[in-house]
């Protein structure tokens, strides 16, 4: 055998290794965890728990009456510990396991399975265990903003029960309907950040507790101000920040869906800052500082489901239409409704929620969102009326069943606290502290 034919025929025998190495590659696909992601999507996670403890405790803590401060703390901070046990025994499970397009399955009951190297379908660039913490961080907010809708009159046993149920009753489905291959995801309904699974959803328990519950004593005859704005301007400015993990968080990975994410959610949230202020300059002749931070929460609520589709351009128009509708929401709306919506959880999250889904489909760009994902600004007016059947659905859901809990929850144990209790406060006769 000569050198040439030698030469040949290991050549041939290298090119049959390479090829029989690629088809097992292509085989059986191992997605390799990638460090960058990780470590953003960390930083993620924790940006996003900081939105509710500390930031929606300040923000709503400041906004209630003195004698009800650290209930209302109290309430974010154990829905932080109770949402956080629910997700690992079940919650995890039904929202984001196979299952139906109903509901997901129980493979993951207790969290059985995971290891150090799992990966979910829906991150494949970092550990199950990342994904599954950042889920939860929307699980436990979520929950916590319905309490603004309800604060100062709720007891805290009756919250414990509602919140626990809700959160595998209505949370984990919507959640799994959504984002975790259930039917409104497979119409093609688009929420990148929790539009609908988040704000909607907790806007409309919100607004179903108020009228359940009725209005706090004294209610439109007291004075009911917030004691303490510079808790809730701290608390809105850690809610900012949170944001960008909220949002550019979603993205699942570390790169330009992130950073386009994260401007859009920073120009919405200073569009409706500015746009409420001005409203309300306008029609009380004064800015307020409760208003400017109302503003950009509703800002950046109008933009979640809109951050993964639209440019910045769209994002300021997002913003600007936001701060004046969710101002009226949480104003004219609440007054010709007749509801004591505490602290505006449906007016801002609700109504914003509502805003933003609608307008994902007005402006979400293929560009950006990626193919198929686009609105009417780019040739598909069909999406706005695909967001706005997901919303409704979400809407008739969350409502029926969080009335019906809060039923069953005011049989077992009964929900508002009593009139002595209510007057004298809650802090005291719940927690049997004060703040000095």
């Amino acid at each position: 055998m000569t050198h040439k034919l030698r030469t040949a025929l290991a050549g041939l025998g290298s090119a049959g290794l390479m090829l029989l190495s690629t088809a097992a590659l292509a085989a059986d696909p191992k997605p390799k965890i990638d460090a960058g992601d990780t470590a953003w999507m960390l930083t993620a996670t924790a940006l996003v728990l900081m939105m509710t403890v500390p930031g929606l405790a300040l923000f709503y803590g400041g906004m209630v009456r003195k004698k009800n401060v650290l209930s209302t703390v109290m309430q974010s901070f154990a829905i932080a510990c109770l949402v956080t046990v629910l997700w690992m025994v079940v919650g995890y499970s039904l929202a984001f396991t196979s299952g139906s397009a109903i509901i997901g399955g129980l493979s993951k009951v207790f969290l059985s399975g995971l290891e150090l190297e799992s990966i979910h379908d829906l991150a494949k660039t970092i550990p199950e265990s990342v994904y599954l913490t950042f889920q939860l961080t929307f699980a436990i907010i979520t929950p916590a903003l319905i309490a603004g809708a309800f604060a100062e009159r709720m007891k805290f046993s009756a919250m414990m029960w509602f919140m626990g149920i809700w959160s595998l009753v209505v949370y984990a489905p919507i959640a799994h309907w959504v984002w975790g291959g259930g039917f409104l995801g497979d119409w093609g309904v688009l929420d990148y950040a929790g539009g609908t699974v988040v704000h909607i959803n907790a806007g409309v328990a919100g607004l179903v507790c108020a009228y359940v519950l009725g209005k706090r004593k004294g209610y439109g005859t007291e004075n009911l101000a917030p004691h303490n704005l510079v808790l809730s301007v701290i608390g809105a400015s850690l809610l900012w920040v949170g944001w960008f993990g909220f949002n550019a968080g979603s993205a699942v990975t570390a790169g330009g869906n992130a950073g386009m994410a994260m401007l859009v959610t920073q120009i919405a949230a200073a569009a409706a800052g500015l746009s409420w202020m001005f409203m309300e300059w306008v029609a009380r002749g004064k800015p307020s500082v409760l208003g400017v931070i109302s503003g950009a929460v509703a800002g950046l609520v109008a933009i979640t489901p809109a951050s993964g589709f639209v440019n910045p351009t769209g994002a300021l128009l997002i913003g600007l239409v936001a701060g004046v509708v969710c101002y009226w929401g949480a104003t004219g709306l609440k007054k010709a409704m007749g509801y004591d919506d505490s602290l505006d959880a449906f007016g801002v999250h609700g109504v914003g929620g509502f805003l933003g889904a609608i307008f994902t489909g007005v402006f979400a760009i293929e560009a950006i969102g990626g193919e198929g994902k686009k609105g009417l600004i780019d040739g598909n007016a069909a999406q706005v009326l695909t967001q706005l059947w997901g919303a409704l659905v979400c809407m008739v859901w969350c409502a029926v069943a969080t009335f019906v809990i809060l039923k069953i929850v005011d049989a077992l144990v009964g929900l508002r606290v009593t009139n002595e209790e209510e007057i004298e406060g809650l802090d005291i006769n719940l927690h049997g502290e004060t703040v000095h």
